[in-house]
């Protein structure tokens, strides 16, 4: 469902993806790990449709995203790290606006925006101004807006930024039983216990390359060629493929 051939982009001189190779599998929840400037955003804003490739192929649902833009975000629902949105509408009215976008029927659309604004715990602030709205509450409402149209594939970055311990586990919940369900999820994230939760398989990028992808079974043997780590948790593992096992030493006076 997802697939990148030799995907590059460049900022100027810098190179963020160096012929970036991705294949993620109809119903598969992949997770995408990386240090910070990896190339994580990078990719999922091509993915999107947010952002150009400087060179190579990125495919969503078989359309080429940079030729067959329209008919890809179609089957996609993208949910960002920070919630941009119009403060100025209510959250119903802002779910309805995204509805029209997508050219939902009238009926349906009603139903489905009550019933995620209900599955949020928003209902009570349906016709309050967004402005009003903590950034968790944001969260939530672009989460809505994002699965309204029932995308056969999801794009995610950073899904728990903001929202407290409750709403992020109603949140992996939500992913989870979409994936179950046959839905595609691509997420990028920093939380690695959530990766290693929700994810069938992860792949990790470093300097816009993945270096190591596959289960958490074949992550943990591909970092056995350390002895300084117990390869159990995700993030001894990270830590080592990455090259990052070592601590830094903390001052004594802290």
């Amino acid at each position: 469902m997802i697939r990148t051939k030799k995907l590059k982009k460049y900022y100027g001189s810098f190179e963020a993806l160096v012929e970036l190779d991705l294949n993620v599998a109809s119903g598969e929840f992949y997770g995408f790990l990386g240090p910070n400037g990896a190339g994580k955003t990078t990719t999922v804003k091509i993915l999107a449709g947010l952002l150009k490739a400087s060179a190579g192929n990125a495919f969503v649902g078989g359309y080429d995203i940079s030729r067959e833009a329209i008919e890809a975000k179609k089957i996609i629902g993208f949910i960002p790290d920070r919630p941009y949105i119009y403060e100025k509408l209510t959250a119903s009215e802002f779910l309805i606006f995204t509805a029209r976008l997508f050219n939902m029927d009238a009926a349906e659309t009603r139903l489905r925006i009550d019933e995620y604004l209900e599955l949020f715990g928003l209902m009570d602030w349906k016709n309050e101004l967004i402005e009003s709205f903590s950034h968790g509450m944001r969260q939530k409402t672009i989460m809505a807006a994002a699965l309204l149209h029932r995308p056969k594939i999801i794009i995610v970055d950073e899904p728990m930024v903001g929202l407290d311990p409750k709403g992020a586990k109603l949140v992996k919940k939500i992913l989870k039983n979409l994936c179950n369900k046959g839905t595609t999820v691509f997420m990028s994230t920093h939380s690695l216990p959530v990766a290693e939760e929700l994810c069938d398989r992860i792949g990790i990028i470093q300097k816009g390359q993945v270096i190591a992808e596959g289960t958490m079974e074949e992550l943990r043997t591909l970092a056995k060629n350390s002895p300084h780590t117990s390869h159990e948790k995700l993030e001894d593992i990270f830590l080592n493929l990455t090259g990052e096992e070592g601590e830094n030493a903390l001052p004594d006076d802290l």
